[in-house]
């Protein structure tokens, strides 16, 4: 089973009714993918290809005019420390943002996962430089893995995100048995394995756990606040409860209120909640 598919499968499903929007303003918001949309051309959406209209859109590889405002800012940033663009994973971010504008289904696959991370990744090394902490280095997620032990450790780092995700949707409650069929009946329409299904359904019958993912990011500042932002894509956050869960795990996983607030703000969520 490929944690990094199961969670772009997750994410495809639907965790929170406000989670496609709000990645759409951590990508740039409407200009980026009216971009994308025109360079495509109406053109059925191909995971290979979407990498070099990405970085188009965003304005080529230098600069930091391009369509993507700060996104592409930060990319050309991260470019920069990880020896060029061609490094980080624009694809993933390209297929992601293809996805949001209704395209490419299970033709995806697990380039859709791989974007959720790029893109968390992003927001993690935008908010954590913006708040004057500058990243010891380029969260993985948005970094190509060059060998098989990077690939291995963004397979776990996904793990720990979805778990995150999951985790967050207990705020208020332990996830009822039509939520939990909902989604798991989503994940077979994208293909998603059998096993891929009971892991899930296995994750969201369990006892909500933070002190796991707290421990998972102990030292990690970058995926610190990636556990954050997917934990802020799941939820609605309209409930006292599940306000108080996110004060309450930005304080676990130690990041700054500067940092949180960054992340909120780039969902376009305004005063932290």
């Amino acid at each position: 089973m490929n944690i990094t598919d199961l969670l772009g499968a997750v994410m495809q499903s639907g965790m929170s009714p406000s989670s496609g929007n709000r990645m759409k303003n951590a990508l740039g918001g409407g200009s980026l993918l009216e971009s994308l949309a025109g360079k495509m051309g109406g053109q059925p959406l191909q995971g290979g290809g979407l990498g070099s209209i990405l970085s188009q859109a965003l304005g080529g590889g230098s600069g930091s005019g391009g369509l993507g405002g700060i996104l592409g800012n930060v990319l050309n940033d991260a470019g920069n420390a990880v020896g060029g663009k061609q490094n980080l994973a624009l694809g993933g971010l390209g297929a992601l943002a293809g996805a949001l504008l209704g395209g490419g289904g299970k033709s995806l696959g697990g380039a859709l996962g791989g974007g959720v991370m790029a893109l968390l990744g992003t927001m993690a090394y935008q908010a954590l430089k913006g708040a004057g902490s500058q990243p010891s280095e380029v969260p993985l997620g948005l970094v190509e893995p060059q060998s098989e032990a990077e690939r291995q450790e963004l397979e776990h780092h996904s793990e720990i995100v979805l778990k995150a995700m999951i985790n967050a949707a207990k705020a208020d409650g332990q996830i009822d048995r039509g939520e939990i069929q909902r989604i798991v009946g989503k994940l077979k329409e994208t293909g998603m394995a059998e096993e891929g299904q009971q892991y899930v359904m296995a994750e969201m019958q369990k006892p909500i756990d933070t002190l796991s993912l707290v421990a998972a990011a102990k030292g990690r500042p970058a995926l610190a606040a990636q556990i954050y932002a997917a934990s802020l894509l799941a939820i609605e956050v309209d409930t006292p409860a599940e306000k108080k869960y996110l004060n309450q795990l930005a304080v676990g996983l130690g990041l700054q209120p500067e940092v949180a607030q960054r992340i909120h703000d780039m969902v376009g969520l305004g005063q932290n909640g």
